[in-house]
C-alpha cells in the first residue's frame, strides 16, 4: 500500500470500547418505556448508524418481543432518555483498546495528521476527545445533522476533517470497524482500513466489500506508513 498523510477514525469499536455504556444507556431508555431490556451482543448489531437508528433497532426488538407495534412515539420518548442518561455514563466502562495510545503516538511521530470522525453525538465525541486523545488529536467531528452535517456515510463530516486539518484527500486513509465506515471512505473516495476487534466479523465486514483489515492497532500502522508492503 501507498504511504498516507492522513488517518481519520472512527470512534466506536476502533479507537474505544464503548458498548458497554451505549448498552447500559439504551437499557436505561428501554426501561424507563417499560420495555424488555436487550442483551449487549445484540446491542453490538445496532451500533454504527447514529444515535436513532440504533434506539429505532432496539426499539423494534423490545417492541416484538414484549408483543406490541413499533411507534415514532416511542423513539421520541427513548431519545432524551437515552441522551440524558449516556451524557453522564459515558466514560463509566469505555477505555480505548490495547495499543491505541502507541499506535497513535507512532502516527505523530511520523508526522501523519489524524482525526476522529464518529455517528456519536458531538457532545460525547468532544468529550472523549478532550479526555483520552487531545495528546494526538485535535479534529473531531460527531453527529450534528441539525447543523446540516449530514452523518455517515454521507461524506460530510469527512471532508469537513480534512479540510481542517488542510491535507490532501487522495493521500488520506479511514480506519473504521462497521458496513458504515466502509461505505464512508468509499462515498469520500478514500481508502478504508477495517479493523477486527470492534463491534463487526471480518466475514460481515467481506460482505460489504471490504479487503484491507488490520488485526492490531500494530497492523494499522504498518498499513498507513507503507511498510506492510514492504516485508
Amino acid at each position: 500500500m501507498k504511504r498516507y498523510s492522513t488517518v481519520i477514525f472512527d470512534l466506536d469499536g476502533t479507537l474505544m470500547d464503548t458498548l458497554e455504556d451505549i448498552s447500559n444507556s439504551v437499557n436505561y431508555a428501554l426501561g424507563e418505556l417499560g420495555l424488555p431490556i436487550r442483551s449487549i451482543d445484540e446491542i453490538r448489531t445496532f451500533v454504527g448508524n447514529g444515535v436513532k437508528e440504533l434506539l429505532v433497532c432496539a426499539l423494534q426488538a423490545a417492541a416484538k418481543q414484549a408483543g406490541i407495534l413499533y411507534s415514532e412515539d416511542m423513539l421520541a420518548r427513548s431519545l432524551p432518555l437515552f441522551r440524558q442518561h449516556y451524557t453522564v455514563h459515558c466514560q463509566d466502562c469505555t477505555k480505548p483498546y490495547e495499543g491505541i495510545f502507541d499506535l497513535l503516538e507512532q502516527l505523530k511521530k511520523a508526522g501523519i495528521a489524524m482525526a476522529i470522525v464518529s455517528n456519536k453525538p458531538q457532545r460525547e465525541v468532544s468529550i472523549l476527545r478532550e479526555n483520552h486523545f487531545k495528546k494526538w488529536i485535535d479534529v473531531a467531528y460527531g453527529e450534528n445533522e441539525s447543523a446540516g452535517i449530514r452523518r455517515k456515510p454521507f461524506p460530510d463530516m469527512v471532508f469537513r476533517a480534512i479540510d481542517e486539518l488542510c491535507e490532501d484527500r487522495c493521500k488520506t486513509i479511514y480506519v473504521g470497524d462497521s458496513e458504515t465506515d466502509f461505505a464512508t471512505a468509499m462515498n469520500a473516495g478514500v481508502d478504508c482500513i477495517s479493523v477486527l476487534w470492534g463491534f463487526r466479523t471480518e466475514e460481515r465486514l467481506r460482505t460489504c466489500g471490504a479487503t484491507v483489515f488490520a488485526h492490531s492497532p500494530s497492523e494499522v500502522f504498518s498499513l498507513v506508513s507503507g511498510s506492510e508492503s514492504e516485508r
